[in-house]
């Protein structure tokens, strides 16, 4: 089973690769758009890769939203992005990675030279949608439960993300043993105790899986600051079979941070070329958009732009 290495900057291990793409996901390294070398030509050092900057293309108005996931307790989402075309994506990857970045560039996990991993999630919901409807209604007892499969390194987890007092999300974690049933005794177990230690609440009686969701990711890290940015995203309705997929081209990109306070350096950079807030998540999103009936106005325009086609 393949181990996770120590973030490497992305600079470093992929300087050599000439072109980045979305679909399908096989993403070389990320120098910023320019110019194509001429053949022969060697590669350019890292400075003067850095150095370049050319004119940001003009964007039609993709989106992010408010703060919301996060893969640490007590850290704080900032907001979700999605961009169109992926030449954006690429420079602002390589910007974050730029070895003359003030304080060092932010670094890529790597994991055997590869830095876009697989991710199969299945999310779980009463038969009735309640995590869904505690969401669309902005509750302050709000959860989701899910099972995560990293692709890569065959390891499975049973996460329930909660949402805090102050809006930040608290995500608890159960590793799940091979052949282990998702909702076993231990996993149910584990659920009721994390349900009743933080909101006081029981957990539900019953569980159904709700939305299968597969999708490529690759993360940066730095200074106690994490970005993920997920591409090919397909959405399955576990109870329908109907599925959408993410346009070819959109990139969701979320900031996280451990502290709160003003934008950071890359919402900043992300609000440079236009990017503004909107409301999305990948589970309500995606079961807006393949069940017409849910009310989910908050999140209707941000689902026309990441699905564009009806779903199958």
């Amino acid at each position: 089973m393949p181990r996770a290495a120590a973030p490497c900057p992305v600079t470093e291990c992929c300087r050599n690769d000439r072109r980045l793409s979305i679909e399908p996901i096989a993403v070389g390294g990320f120098r910023r758009p320019g110019r194509p070398r001429r053949p022969g030509r060697p590669d350019a050092s890292p400075r003067k890769v850095g150095r370049s900057r050319p004119a940001r293309p003009r964007l039609p108005e993709p989106f992010r939203t408010p703060a919301r996931t996060t893969s640490e307790r007590g850290h704080r989402g900032r907001p979700r992005t999605i961009t169109d075309p992926p030449r954006v994506f690429a420079d602002f990857a390589a910007r974050l990675t730029d070895p003359h970045r003030a304080g060092g560039p932010f670094q890529a996990l790597c994991i055997n030279g590869r830095r876009w991993f697989g991710y199969h999630s299945v999310h779980y919901d009463t038969p009735d949608l309640r995590a869904f409807h505690d969401h669309r209604q902005g509750r302050r007892h709000r959860y989701k439960i899910r099972e995560r499969l990293y692709e890569d390194s065959g390891e499975r987890q049973f996460e329930i993300k909660l949402k805090g007092r102050r809006g930040e999300t608290d995500k608890r974690r159960r590793p799940l043993l091979p052949g282990e049933a998702t909702l076993g005794r231990g996993p149910r177990d584990f659920l009721a105790s994390v349900l009743r230690r933080t909101y006081g609440i029981a957990a539900p009686g019953e569980l159904v899986p709700s939305l299968v969701t597969d999708y490529r990711r690759a993360t940066f890290v730095a200074d106690g600051r994490r970005v993920t940015c997920d591409a090919g995203l397909v959405c399955r309705d576990a109870g329908t079979g109907r599925s959408v997929r993410a346009d070819g081209g959109l990139v969701l990109v979320e900031t996280k941070s451990a502290v709160t306070g003003p934008l950071s350096e890359e919402d900043r950079l992300l609000r440079s070329y236009g990017l503004r807030p909107a409301e999305f998540t990948k589970y309500c999103g995606a079961m807006a958009a393949l069940r017409p009936g849910l009310t989910g106005h908050q999140w209707r325009r941000a689902v026309r732009t990441a699905f564009p086609r009806e779903a199958a």
